[in-house]
């Protein structure tokens, strides 16, 4: 009897954590509901999705201000958003899992640094390409470059790391940071090379915008961002069991070594798309997984998915007051996350340390 009570009592406490996860989750689904309606109706333009609605209820039809506004811009834009935050915010679950380190994010292991890299080599050097070259690439020249740049960097990595089919995370990581400075040597010296008009495309290129959103574009990352976020929903798992050490994770029955090549390339293949179509945007990939754990603890199942509904959100509000704040001009979208990811991430470490200290 009493140890039935005893599990009882167990029992309780972790169906309490789940119930809460699915109202988070509800709640998370909603606000990016809300927050994607009022990111298409914010703007320069008086163009929104209530004046198209009112068009149509009046049976007239939209004006070609509006479509364009509409359809070539905000919607893009939106779409873009929503991408690049879930894959960033996603991303930061699966390095801080992988790494058991709270303040890992994808450049930790290069990733940005190397499709930095790339981008900077395609404004620097483009000129240089044949003009076949060229004109098969188009405008996505920059997102191609800065989308290899992070493939070839992840594919250095592994293969520094692994040895006998054992990837050592803490080689990696290692490996990262030198990878990662390597490519900013080599970024810096091309920098020293560029003119006036490529310093000022290199400097916007890495304070990361929206404002280039186009169909093209995410025709072309939509793709590998949702195969890498699908492939990521299968860790979950790996990497409660990965928390606990990778010896409890093999005892556990879990696939530790190919956990870690779908986190890997997961990772990659997410962050690498999404630098590519939109810069370099900070903080999320670190602030969306500390809050979502102090709302619903660390089990990966519900914050695999809040991460990508939250980063999405999160994106889109800071894209938003992007457009508003210096209108009609923009501010870059990466200065933005900074300026309101950085005392979020301050108070977080605040708060973990006054727990510590109790």
């Amino acid at each position: 009897m009493t140890l039935a009570l005893d599990h009882l009592g167990a029992e309780a406490p972790k169906r309490d954590r789940r119930a809460t996860a699915r109202r988070v989750t509800l709640t998370l689904a909603v606000l990016l509901g809300l927050t994607s309606g009022v990111s298409v109706s914010v703007g320069a333009s008086d163009a929104s999705l209530n004046t198209a609605m009112i068009d149509l209820i009046n049976g007239q039809s939209m004006s070609d201000l509006n479509r364009i506004v509409l359809w070539d811009i905000r919607l893009p834009r939106l779409a873009m958003g929503i991408l690049v935050g879930a894959a960033l915010a996603v991303s930061g679950v699966v390095m801080q899992g992988l790494f058991r380190n709270p303040l890992a994010d994808p450049g930790i292991v290069g990733v940005s640094a190397g499709a930095g890299l790339g981008a900077i080599s395609a404004i620097i050097l483009g000129t240089y390409l044949p003009a076949q070259v060229l004109v098969w690439t188009g405008s996505g020249l920059v997102a191609i470059a800065a989308f290899l740049g992070s493939w070839v960097s992840v594919l250095i990595l592994y293969r520094v790391s692994t040895r006998l089919g054992q990837t050592s995370v803490a080689t990696m990581l290692l490996a990262g940071i030198a990878l990662g400075a390597l490519s900013g040597a080599a970024s810096g010296l091309l920098v020293y090379m560029a003119d006036d008009q490529q310093l000022r495309d290199l400097t916007f290129w890495g304070m990361g915008s929206l404002a280039g959103a186009t169909w093209g574009k995410i025709v072309t990352a939509a793709p590998i961002i949702m195969i890498a976020l699908a492939s990521t929903q299968f860790l979950a798992r790996a990497l409660n069991g990965l928390a606990m050490g990778e010896a409890v994770a093999h005892h556990m029955g879990i696939p530790v070594q190919r956990s870690k090549n779908i986190a890997i390339l997961a990772v990659a293949g997410a962050t690498g798309a999404a630098v590519a179509v939109s810069g370099g945007i900070g903080f999320i990939g670190i602030v969306v997984p500390h809050l979502l754990r102090l709302a619903t603890g660390p089990d990966h199942n519900r914050l695999l998915m809040n991460s990508a509904l939250l980063g999405a959100s999160l994106l889109l509000c800071a894209d938003m007051i992007s457009r508003v704040v210096v209108a009609p001009a923009e501010l870059p979208i990466g200065i933005v996350t900074a300026i309101l990811g950085a005392p979020v991430f301050l108070w977080i470490l605040l708060r973990r340390h006054g727990t510590m200290g109790m």
